[in-house]
């Protein structure tokens, strides 16, 4: 642990304006803000420097995915139960690169075993997931973290899934929003900052699943979080695929 000044960690969640950022200086409880980033450039750029990025996006892509997956989807699943639908499957990085989704589909197909398509849902990620493909190194995983909110929510709920979702039907359930807002709160979060309006271009749920991924940051920074996979693998540039939480 650094001797002295700030311990700022970020939780980071995609959002249509681009990503959203809750910035905590654990070296002062009270020093909590909110960012909007229009790339991951300008949150890794950050000054002064962010220690701990856990960013809910998938890091780290296969050739070619197996029976079971990427991994950490697999991992994170089996303890989320009626949340696990929010895990999505993600591809090969192959079609994570193809920009027109039956393109992606193809591509997904000829590189996994047995063939699997790609979800709409995960489609509509692959410009965010490209671009922190496009950043991270081996390096920079002293850093940034793939986190997910929900499997954040499960472990900071006393390792038991939320009851209540998020969404119904693609729209905000303000009843499984303030569920998770008042567990924030019994946290150590601020209900004022947590009740916040959101930023143009970002969701109530993008906010509070960023400060749920901030949570989790600080149990990284402080050697308490765990990988899930525990015994993850490497794609072929080196980067670690694992979610922590």
């Amino acid at each position: 642990m650094p001797d002295g000044g700030d311990i700022l960690v970020a939780g980071v969640d995609g959002c249509k304006a681009g990503w959203v950022a809750v910035l905590r200086n654990l070296n002062d409880p009270a020093d909590l803000t909110l960012h909007l980033f229009p790339d991951v450039a300008g949150l890794l750029a950050f000054e002064p420097q962010i220690d701990i990025i856990a960013v809910d996006m998938p890091i780290g892509l296969p050739e070619h995915i197996g029976p079971t997956g990427r991994g950490p989807e697999k991992a994170a699943r089996k303890h989320l139960g009626m949340r696990q639908s929010s895990v999505f499957a993600v591809p090969s990085r192959a079609a994570v690169h193809e920009e027109d989704y039956l393109q992606a589909c193809a591509t997904a197909l000829k590189t996994s075993e047995p063939p699997k398509k790609v979800s709409k849902q995960c489609f509509y990620l692959f410009p965010k997931i490209r671009e922190i493909d496009a950043l991270m190194t081996p390096e920079l995983e002293a850093r940034v973290f793939e986190v997910h909110p929900e499997l954040a929510f499960w472990r900071l709920n006393g390792e038991r899934e939320m009851s209540l979702p998020k969404k119904i039907k693609s729209r905000a359930n303000p009843e499984g929003l303030n569920q998770r807002r008042d567990l924030l709160v019994a946290k150590g979060l601020s209900k004022t900052f947590l009740d916040q309006p959101p930023p143009r271009g970002c969701g109530r749920d993008d906010l509070l699943d960023a400060a749920a991924n901030s949570l989790i940051a600080e149990r990284i920074f402080r050697g308490q979080a765990e990988a899930f996979p525990n015994g993850y693998q490497r794609d072929e540039r080196g980067l670690r695929m694992a979610i922590w939480a």
